[in-house]
């Protein structure tokens, strides 16, 4: 396993357990479709949310969104689609990076 995999590994462990501190129910980790992955799927009262997670090393400070370019947001809308034809929902939908 590659150091990125490690710390992408390390880095959704860590988004997962912030997640459950602040009272999210985590529905499912790295979501496939033929269109792509989702990391992490969770809801609370009123969301459904898609969470991206962008995990960095070192001092770089560069917002998570700069790392989500336009064809890896449209792999995960498309996904986040998928999903909800499979799962029907009354929540709200919220995309996180």
């Amino acid at each position: 396993m590659t150091d990125n995999k490690k710390l992408g590994i390390k880095g959704e462990r860590f988004t997962v357990r912030f997640l459950k501190k602040n009272k999210y129910k985590i529905l499912l980790r790295n979501f496939t479709s033929h269109f792509g992955e989702i990391d992490i799927i969770a809801h609370d009262d009123k969301y459904i949310i898609f969470v991206e997670v962008k995990t960095r090393s070192g001092n770089i400070m560069l917002p998570p969104g700069s790392a989500v370019n336009y064809k890896k947001q449209k792999r995960i809308i498309n996904t986040a689609q998928y999903f909800l034809r499979k799962y029907k929902t009354d929540l709200k939908i919220r995309f996180d990076i």
